[in-house]
């Protein structure tokens, strides 16, 4: 029987489909599978055919429905290997069959699509511009600089342009002439190339990023072996996975693409399923480029390539966020494997911490509320002249005394006070140690603490026990605090593949910024950055980031003391598409919810699950009044606070806290108004200390942001009364 690989394309195409057309769908699956090859082309059930108007010689359909046509790309090196590469109605499906041609990369050896015909009709226009630039020169007018002239011909063959992309490339004068060529037009691994060419990579970085993941060793164009169809369909398992057989097919096409939630892409891969790691190693991207999943699959990996006494820590900020780990890595592990998921623990650092504590001495002290610690501060501060403010002795101890283990007068009287911007004497830094010896005596009485005093105790108890744990893996690395990278640091030994970090310093939302050589992490050539959004489009994409605009944010694990620390989004994208966001202002808070209600009316009468819609707020308060107008008006409306399962139906609702790690269709980010974000309370005066209401701010700013970048189709954004000034790049 023929073999088959579906193409990503293929999924998306399958779940726009009505239910029975997805059922006719199966089955024509199942049918041309279980035919023999020498028969494929007289089964009259299927009517495969090749189309006379193709382009390409491999392309055929097959019959689904009376309306509806698979396109398939045929084997060329005598293989069996067929793709379904997409289904649609006739007219449709044959359209696109026609104008495309299919190659494969002989840098990366993946699969390429283009739309021959728009490259043709791109190609003429160019040349058309490139002739009138020409004309206007003789004229005295200067001829603008090609856009690729500092890289030769052998350059862009080495990196896998092939002659047609080059033709067009050298005719590009600005990055706005390649943006007209963008995917499905050109090729999709050469337009990666060429954009990162743009926006002034270097070639080794381009081949770093882009080509060595994919398994390619040899540098030179003109000593590489031809790579076929076929072995470029298995070469590209970011968007093609062949069929192993009837049941692994069904499991495939009932799952609503579940399974390509974890899926790795190419620049994934690298990190993920890297042989081994001399030590630490980090992996940052922005919002959507794949960091958790590159995490997931680096579990796995490390679960198949480790013995069985070897136990294997993934943990993450928040219990939703280890909920939802814990379901996908079952869901990536699969059942034939759940045998290992008996040697993961997936928590939060602040329940690990608990737990050590806990063993220790049979019990965790009672967690402290934001208002109990101010009231103890306040106790401590009781008969002081100084004029410390709760707050700035609350922020002293736990961003210098807790952030670095500090036990003694002494030590503190001698420390580094790293991103606190008011300088003190020692006369006042004896002066603070007194209060805050007084308040940790006076809760440790109490039998209270902060979390971070339980992960302060829980690192000092495992350098006596030892470590736990043969692997560390950490999502969402960004908001960790000293004390929970000490715990982390000492739960498991240093040595290869002790610890793999994945962040983003961009939706660092509370005050954490860290230096990771200090604590003994040590990433120096072990770290990587991720560029490609695969959640939103680039219109929410480019909206969301401009809201980051003039901030300066500081790399994972630094703690910004150089100009050097900073991070950046450059050469951050997304090859998807749709409409810009919609900022709308209202005059009040009915009118808001009104206008919040059709919305969210218009997304499922448009076809969107409720469960595929959110709607985020600052605090509990409006999410609370958004649940209650929403049920009134007949909408099913789920908390996310309440743990909803993925099954639960209802649109969620959350904080934008609780948004953190979760993804949705649709998002609608309510209630922007002056008097909440940036809220005064969570903002340091700059009277009390000017570095610390700067990164105050900025954690404000990345809250926003990382609320935004949870939509991946549609963002609307809305505020009554004054708007919220942190949304006046794009609003204003």
């Amino acid at each position: 029987m023929p073999r088959l690989a579906l193409s990503e394309d293929f999924f998306t195409d399958l779940i726009s489909l009505q239910r029975p057309v997805q059922k006719e769908v199966r089955d024509a699956v199942q049918h041309f599978r279980s035919l023999d090859v020498h028969t494929l082309h007289s089964s009259k059930g299927l009517h495969l055919e090749k189309l006379e108007q193709a382009r390409d010689s491999r392309v055929r359909t097959i019959r689904i429905t009376q309306g509806v046509r698979g396109v398939l790309l045929a084997p060329d090196d005598g293989s069996d290997l067929y793709t379904l590469l997409r289904v649609a109605s006739h007219d449709a499906a044959i359209n696109w069959a026609c104008k495309r041609v299919f190659s494969a990369n002989n840098a990366t050896g993946g699969l390429e699509v283009r739309n021959i015909e728009v490259l043709e009709q791109m190609e003429t226009y160019l040349a058309s511009e490139a002739q009138k630039t020409a004309r206007e020169s003789v004229t005295g007018a200067p001829e603008p600089e090609r856009l690729f002239v500092a890289h030769s011909n052998t350059v862009l063959r080495d990196l896998g342009i092939d002659e047609q992309v080059l033709g067009l490339a050298r005719l590009c004068v600005d990055i706005d002439n390649l943006r007209l060529m963008k995917p499905p037009i050109l090729p999709a691994d050469q337009y990666e190339v060429l954009e990162y060419l743009a926006e002034g990579f270097r070639p080794q970085e381009v081949w770093e990023q882009l080509i060595a993941p994919r398994g390619q060793t040899v540098r030179s164009a003109d000593e590489r072996e031809t790579v076929t169809l076929a072995e470029a369909v298995r070469n590209t398992p970011h968007r093609l996975v062949e069929v192993s057989g009837p049941q692994e097919l069904e499991r495939i096409l009932t799952e609503d693409l579940v399974r390509w939630r974890v899926f790795l892409h190419p620049t994934q891969r690298r990190h993920a399923l890297h042989a081994g790691f001399n030590g630490p190693a980090q992996v940052t991207g922005g919002p959507g480029t794949g960091k958790t999943v590159v995490a997931l699959h680096r579990v796995r990996h490390l679960l198949h390539q480790g013995g069985p006494d070897d136990r294997v820590l993934l943990t993450t900020f928040t219990r939703a966020m280890a909920a939802s780990l814990r379901d996908s890595l079952a869901l990536l592990i699969g059942d034939a494997d759940a045998h290992l998921l008996d040697r993961v623990d997936v928590t939060t650092v602040d329940s690990l911490a608990s737990r050590i504590v806990r063993d220790s001495r049979g019990s965790v002290p009672k967690v402290l509320t934001t208002g109990s610690e101010k009231a103890a501060w306040e106790r401590a501060l009781r008969g002081e002249a100084g004029g410390w403010t709760p707050q700035f002795l609350m922020q002293e101890y736990r961003n210098v005394v807790l952030a670095q283990g500090i036990r003694t007068k002494e030590a503190y009287l001698t420390c580094r006070r790293p991103g606190r911007g008011i300088q003190l004497g020692h006369v006042q830094r004896a002066q603070l140690w007194e209060v805050m010896d007084r308040f940790a005596k006076d809760v440790l009485a109490r039998d209270q603490a902060t979390y971070t005093m339980i992960c302060d105790r829980a690192a000092g108890l495992l350098v006596l026990s030892g470590p736990r744990y043969r692997h560390v893996v950490v999502d969402e690395a960004q908001d960790l605090h000293p004390a929970q990278w000490r715990v982390l640091r000492a739960v498991v030994a240093s040595q290869a593949d002790d610890l793999f970090l994945v962040g983003d310093p961009h939706q660092r939302i509370y005050d954490t910024k860290v230096s990771l050589r200090s604590l003994g992490i040590h990433i120096t050539g072990r770290s990587a950055r991720l560029r490609v959004n695969y959640r939103s489009t680039e219109e929410i994409l480019r909206w969301s980031t401009s809201l980051l605009d003039g901030q300066s944010v500081v790399r994972l694990g630094e703690d910004g003391h150089d100009d050097a620390s900073a991070d950046t989004l450059r050469g951050y994208r997304s090859e998807l598409h749709g409409r810009m966001p919609d900022a709308v202002g209202h005059a009040t808070q009915q009118q808001e919810l009104t206008a919040l209600t059709q919305q969210v009316r218009a997304w499922i009468d448009g076809g969107v699950k409720p469960s595929e819609i959110a709607v985020c707020a600052r605090f509990n308060t409006l999410a609370d009044t958004v649940i209650s107008r929403l049920r009134r008006e007949g909408v099913p409306v789920v908390a996310v606070k309440d743990d909803p399962g993925p099954e639960a139906e209802g649109v969620r609702v959350a904080t934008m806290y609780a948004m953190k790690g979760l993804e949705f269709r649709c998002v609608a980010v309510v209630g922007l108004t002056s008097s909440v974000l940036p809220y005064a309370q969570q903002v340091t005066p700059a009277s009390v200390d000017p570095v610390q209401h700067r990164q105050d701010l900025l954690a404000e700013h990345c809250l926003l942001f990382v609320a935004c970048t949870r939509a991946r189709d549609a963002l609307v954004v809305s505020w009554n009364g004054e708007r919220s000034p942190l949304l006046d790049p794009v609003a204003g």
